[in-house]
């Protein structure tokens, strides 16, 4: 079973991409999404335990989280500490699963797949890149979205120029969804045979 590993800096447009692997029949794991379901539950007491205050309503809120974390990496490590190893059980299940249904290839969402040694666990990464004026424009028109909190979140973030050199396959989406489709297509066709 081929494991892909998707990454890409925020705004880029990496969950548009992931969706186009799995209209491709490429199933995906998608750790930010496993990071929310975590914070509506079992990382949610684990959380509140090291950062007090940041629990409502039986689950973390990311906006009374954030001023724990943002620009301050010791901090940032002992939240990553609770929740990387909880994300990588719910990999290793998503992979058993995988395994069990005879897939050929599986997709897994990793954003800090680079930072975090994510990329040790793949056989190919793929980093989704866009040209830095489209990014910073999809980016700040996003709701509650500033330009110190999108310079804060890229401060943490590999560069684009350093992903795309340690990628073995880009797909830019700064061209439309047609151009993304077909690079994925083609790093498909790549990788054949696959589903």
């Amino acid at each position: 079973m081929i494991r892909i590993g998707l990454t890409g800096s925020i705004g880029m447009g990496k969950s548009t991409t992931a969706k186009l692997f799995a209209e491709a029949g490429v199933p995906g794991h998608d750790s930010d999404a496993v990071v929310h379901m975590l914070y509506a539950g079992r990382a949610a007491p684990l959380i509140e335990a090291g950062f007090p205050g940041t629990v409502r309503n039986g689950k973390v809120d990311r906006t009374l989280l954030s001023p724990h974390v943002l620009g301050k990496p010791e901090a940032m490590a002992r939240l990553e500490k609770i929740v990387h190893p909880l994300v990588r059980e719910e990999e290793l299940a998503f992979l058993q699963r995988a395994r069990a249904e005879g897939r050929r290839a599986v997709l897994l969402d990793i954003p800090l797949l680079f930072e975090t040694g994510g990329h040790n666990r793949v056989d190919v990464c793929v980093v989704v890149t866009a040209d830095a004026a489209v990014q910073r424009q999809r980016v700040l028109e996003r709701p509650g979205m500033t330009a110190e909190r999108f310079e804060q979140i890229l401060s943490r973030q590999m560069p684009d120029a350093e992903k795309r050199r340690r990628s073995h396959f880009l797909v830019d989406t700064g061209h439309g969804m047609d151009a993304a489709r077909r690079s994925v297509h083609a790093i498909l066709r790549a990788l054949a045979p696959l589903p």
